[in-house]
């Protein structure tokens, strides 16, 4: 079985598990997920959805979070871990909205990249999720998964797993396929251990042959 293959029957499986491929963070907005990608590293979706609560009832446009004091941004976020340079961040990105991009989230990857603590793990969030664009996310659970699966061989750098999941990954595709591997990294092929038994994948799995 090439490695096109095997990622064919494992998108194929996963969609059947997890049909409903939903981003885990909280949005109604392209800048809200923005923000909310930025305060997620090192810190989990579940918090996060609830300090951007308050942070985006007392700052409710990307104009409001600009016009803050990173102070006050900070005093907000701290609970996500890394507040001092998450709120610069944020505060820097809104005002890069507002001044080069007229208050909108752009529909292009190298712009989205030139946005503050904007990498390309966000930024393909943003262009799979909002945008509908081929988009292949690289978090931890995807690179943990992908190098167990027998996907990609012994690689852990972000960028390079990406690249290699292009060759073997229909783009369109992408997106949802990565969300769905958050969902099973959670539930069954978790960091500290691979509950074997109970996953949908053991018999092609490169883990377990």
């Amino acid at each position: 079985m090439t490695k096109k293959q095997r990622a064919k029957e494992i998108m194929e499986r996963l969609e059947k598990e997890y049909p409903l491929a939903d981003c885990t963070l909280d949005y109604d907005e392209a800048w809200k997920l923005l923000v909310s990608v930025r305060l997620a590293a090192q810190c989990t979706d579940a918090r996060v959805n609830v300090v951007v609560k308050d942070l985006f009832e007392q700052y409710p446009s990307p104009k409001a979070l600009a016009d803050a004091k990173v102070e006050e941004i900070e005093k907000i976020v701290r609970p996500c871990g890394l507040g001092a340079s998450k709120a610069r961040d944020i505060h820097k990105c809104m005002n890069m909205l507002m001044d080069e991009f007229g208050g909108n989230v752009p529909e292009d990857f190298d712009a989205l990249l030139k946005l503050p603590g904007v990498g390309r793990k966000s930024a393909n969030l943003i262009m799979g999720d909002v945008f509908g664009k081929p988009a292949i996310v690289t978090d931890t659970h995807c690179i943990r998964l992908v190098n167990r699966m027998g996907l990609v061989d012994g690689i852990k750098e972000p960028k390079k797993v990406e690249m290699e999941l292009w060759k073997i990954i229909p783009g369109e595709k992408g997106s949802d396929f990565c969300h769905r591997l958050v969902y099973h990294g959670r539930e069954v092929c978790s960091a500290r251990k691979a509950n074997c038994s109970e996953c949908c994948l053991q018999d092609i799995c490169k883990q377990v042959l």
